[in-house]
């Protein structure tokens, strides 16, 4: 099989594997929402929200997620091309 193609295969395998969406869930939500709570807490408790402040609040932990799932993803993908070539 082709380096790439089979590189692709693995991605799309590690995006099916639960512990790859867990990993994000666990890590990268909870992260997001402590920066979102950071930045814009203040806001929330004084009660001065907007558009852009609700916003915000919904991308930070998207953002957490998805850095994570990808991290995990290409963690998984490294260790399995790892022991492969073992």
């Amino acid at each position: 099989m082709n380096p790439p193609d089979y590189r692709r295969q693995l991605w799309g395998q590690a995006l099916r594997q639960p512990s790859v969406w867990g990993r994000a869930v666990k890590l990268g939500l909870t992260a997001g929402l402590l920066q979102a709570t950071i930045n814009q807490g203040d806001h929330w408790l004084s009660h001065s929200v907007d558009r852009a402040v609700v916003i915000k609040s919904i991308v930070s932990p998207l953002i957490g997620f998805t850095l994570v799932l990808v991290s995990a993803a290409q963690t998984w993908v490294h260790r399995t091309l790892e022991q492969s070539n073992s």
